[in-house]
């Protein structure tokens, strides 16, 4: 079953582990030592993970390396970008806004 990408990182822990390996591949053992919680719930998270194809594998010997995939993340920024012009957008007329009170304060 293909899962959403935003289901994936909708979960904390999840997101925990995407940091974890955003710099360095890490294999589950690694990576369920980092949380407090059992490997089998960390080997859940990866699976959903790996559904919605945000991690690489690499099989190095028996061990199996995960890493993520940087270009799968794209889909999420260009999901944000619209959300990021609303933003700027608000930011840009509260600026604007404390500017003109600012003015009206000093009698400009």
């Amino acid at each position: 079953m293909k899962r959403d990408i935003f289901q994936a990182i909708s979960d904390p822990t999840r997101r925990a582990i995407l940091l974890l390996i955003a710099t360095q591949a890490l294999t589950p053992n690694a990576l369920a030592e980092e949380f407090d919680v059992s490997r089998q719930a960390v080997s859940k998270h990866i699976k959903i993970l790996n559904e919605c194809e945000l991690l690489e594998q690499q099989k190095v010997g028996r061990e199996i390396f995960y890493q993520l995939k940087i270009d799968k993340m794209k889909e999420i920024d260009n999901w944000l970008e619209q959300f990021r012009k609303i933003w700027e957008d608000r930011y840009n007329q509260l600026d604007n806004l404390l500017l003109t009170m600012k003015n009206k304060k000093n009698g400009k």
